[in-house]
């Protein structure tokens, strides 16, 4: 009886006679290992919670990025709020108690909703074996910061959540200990000092110009400057009629916020600051009162009046001319908030805007962007879609509004930094200024940092303005200059922007060690790439176990039921005071604002006199 032939089969692993090979580890469901990362071949270690690999969640009012410890950049960056690009969170919060509450819900609402999504959607791990590392703003609001701890541990229910400084994690992707960091984000800008992994958060500065603040006056001059042709009505008036007599001024509608965030981060451009003497020069030369004409350099320079600044250009006004605002809707200049302006002066307004629009783009190189956008749903019928036309020099110069402070609350990027540098001790002023780093999504524009190293030179340079104010007597000279920086001058050798792409020539020994020195990590992910590097060395900052948390929760849910026995009222206090359930949530979060200062030096011991 014949057998039936088998296929010849490879010799087993273990007979074999060659090099081991370590196999790859694979998902096996009677099995606890399961492979962390696809950057580890082999499977991690396990700790008392779960993998070591630590959930690294960097949470912003309008972009999220989430990923895993130990690798190089996040698994997913998402808008918080979707397709709308709306923020989170702002920085007003309401002053009723009832309204204040219902905001509070409707956050906690979004914020369930974009945790869940990190875990089950971009990461796809579960929650209960992960601890998390949250990379936290300085000046991230505590409500908002126990609302995210409550929906991870009561909803979620992860291990631990680590509590570590965004400035702090950001400095550490950069290699240095030591430095000040500026944070350009969306909401607001922030410069922290940070002194051998220590934040001196005393000593923090920070101002209203950033990201939104660009958005807005993006819109503002494309309202004012820009142009608009809808789509033609046929395609027989689309080959007969030409497009410039279908342009008009671009309607509101149309500058959505996916809109302004496209031209934002893939058109616009930081431009090199302008040479005074040069353009006083240009202006006078092209004038028409050169030629004997009154009046006309007021439209060649820009106004020389400070509280006319580009930030005064985007706000809205609450006077609106009524032809403009038939057309567009949208007020660019504040009649009402510009100084030396009547309330019948709508053409000297209209007049200075436009100086500075001739001046800026008689001095531009950049070229003009067509961009196809969506017509307005009030004008959707024509065919294809409608045409924005953005100006070059709206692309160069709408980031100018950064570069120059409104007023004492709105400074400078470049102004906000050296008043940090000038409330840091005297001696280290000269280290601070050698490390700087600058990170967030606005300095992603190109030629932002550069810019900033130009401007932080300038207004240290810049001759004090003479004093204008009468002497107090007659025969005494005038009062001195006040000169703002003078005590900065000394540290202009010294200025160097870590992650500047182009640094300038070194002047100093510590300018050349560290301009231009940081790893190539894009500025708006160096605090997720140092939290990653925080959680793989096994370090971080405050970390809040589950357990403290719920022995936190238990003695305000009993004081809460008491409460409700003897008042009938479970969250209010008595007044306008805070739900007891927040407060004692809240006594176990850190929170910079509340702990005491460390103590200094000792005080000098008193002299002993000596009695005759």
């Amino acid at each position: 009886m014949s057998t039936v032939p088998t296929t010849p089969r490879r010799q087993a692993a273990h007979e074999s006679t060659a090099a081991a090979v370590t196999p790859q580890t694979t998902r096996v469901a009677a099995s606890h290992a399961v492979q962390s990362s696809p950057h580890y071949q082999t499977t991690r270690r396990h700790s008392l919670y779960g993998t070591e690999d630590r959930i690294i969640l960097d949470p912003g009012s309008r972009l999220w990025k989430v990923g895993f410890s130990g690798e190089g950049k996040p698994r997913d960056v998402f808008l918080a709020e979707g397709q709308t690009g709306r923020s989170l969170w702002t920085l007003n919060r309401a002053s009723k108690l009832a309204e204040r509450e219902e905001e509070d819900k409707i956050l906690e609402a979004k914020l369930q909703a974009c945790l869940r999504s990190v875990f089950h959607n971009s990461l796809l791990t579960d929650p209960k074996s992960r601890k998390v590392i949250l990379v936290e703003h300085p000046l991230l609001p505590l409500h908002i910061k126990e609302i995210i701890a409550r929906v991870l541990f009561n909803n979620l229910q992860v291990p631990s959540i680590s509590f570590a400084s965004s400035h702090l994690l950001a400095l550490l992707a950069a290699g240095r200990i030591t430095g000040l960091v500026l944070d350009c984000g969306h909401l607001e800008t922030t410069v922290l000092p940070v002194f051998s992994f220590r934040p001196l958060y005393p000593h923090l500065r920070t101002t209203p110009l950033a990201g939104e603040r660009l958005s807005s006056h993006i819109k503002a001059l494309l309202l004012m400057f820009g142009t608009y042709i809808p789509p033609a009505t046929s395609l027989s008036a689309a080959m007969n009629i030409p497009a410039a007599s279908r342009s008009v001024r671009v309607p509101q509608d149309v500058l959505t916020d996916n809109v302004i965030d496209e031209i934002k981060t893939r058109i616009c451009f930081v431009g090199e600051p302008f040479d005074t003497d040069t353009l006083a020069a240009a202006g006078r030369a092209s004038s028409p009162s050169a030629a004997g004409g009154d009046g006309g350099s007021e439209l060649d320079l820009p106004p020389s009046d400070p509280a006319l600044s580009e930030s005064d250009f985007s706000r809205v006004s609450a006077d609106v001319d009524s032809s403009f605002a038939a057309s567009s809707g949208y007020s660019v200049v504040s009649h009402s908030q510009l100084p030396g302006m009547a309330a019948d002066a709508h053409q000297a307004g209209e007049s200075r805007v436009q100086a500075l629009a001739t001046m800026y783009g008689r001095h531009s190189t950049a070229t003009d962007i067509h961009m196809r956008v969506d017509p307005p749903p009030a004008q959707q019928t024509g065919t294809g879609r409608g045409m924005l036309i953005i100006p070059g020099w709206i692309r160069e110069r709408a980031a100018e509004v950064l570069f120059e402070g409104g007023d004492v609350d709105e400074s400078s990027v470049a102004e906000v930094i050296l008043d940090c540098l000038l409330k840091a001790p005297v001696d280290l002023r000269k280290t601070l200024a050698s490390t700087i780093l600058a990170v967030g999504g606005t300095p992603m524009l190109p030629g932002f940092i550069p810019r900033l190293q130009a401007e932080l030179v300038r207004a240290v340079t810049r001759p004090a303005t003479p004093s204008s104010s009468p002497p107090s007597r007659a025969g005494r000279p005038r009062p001195a200059t006040y000169d703002r920086y003078a005590s900065l001058r000394p540290l202009l050798p010294y200025f160097a922007i870590l992650n500047n792409p182009s640094p300038p020539p070194p002047t100093s020994a510590n300018a050349a060690a560290s301009a231009g020195k940081a790893p190539a990590f894009t500025p708006a992910t160096m605090a997720w790439v140092g939290g990653s590097l925080a959680g793989a060395l096994k370090t971080g900052g405050v970390e809040v176990q589950r357990e403290k948390w719920d022995e936190a929760e238990a003695p305000a849910e009993l004081d809460v039921n008491v409460g409700d026995d003897r008042d009938g009222d479970v969250l209010m206090g008595g007044g306008d005071s805070p739900p007891r359930l927040a407060v004692v949530s809240k006594s176990i979060l850190p929170d910079w604002t509340r702990t005491p200062l460390p103590i200094g030096a000792p005080a000098a011991s008193q002299p002993v006199t000596l009695q005759a």
